[in-house]
C-alpha cells in the first residue's frame, strides 16, 4: 500500500475506474453475443437487436474502453453477418 496520499488516491481512483470499464466492456460483449444470436436464430428483430450492439460498441469507444478501429471492426462484422442473413 502507497505512503503517499495522492498515491493512496490513485489506487482508490484505479480502483473505480475498472470496475467502471469492466461493466462497461462486459455489457458490450452480451450486446454482440445477443446480436450474433438474433441472427444465427434468424430472429425478426435482428436489425433492432444489431443496432443496440453497434450503439454499445460506439459508446464503448467514445468512453475509450476500446479503440476506435477495434470498434469498426466489430461493427463491421456485424453488418457483414447482418447481410449475409438477408440475402
Amino acid at each position: 500500500m502507497p505512503n503517499i496520499k495522492s498515491a493512496k488516491k490513485r489506487v482508490i481512483v484505479n480502483k473505480t475506474k475498472a470496475q467502471r470499464n469492466k461493466s462497461a466492456n462486459t455489457a458490450l460483449k452480451t450486446a454482440i453475443k445477443k446480436a450474433n444470436t438474433a441472427i444465427a436464430t434468424n430472429a425478426e428483430n435482428k436489425a433492432e437487436v444489431v443496432r443496440a450492439a453497434e450503439k454499445k460498441i460506439d459508446q464503448a469507444a467514445a468512453k475509450g474502453i476500446i479503440h476506435k478501429n477495434n470498434a469498426a471492426r466489430k461493427k463491421s462484422a456485424l453488418a457483414v453477418k447482418l447481410n449475409k442473413s438477408n440475402a
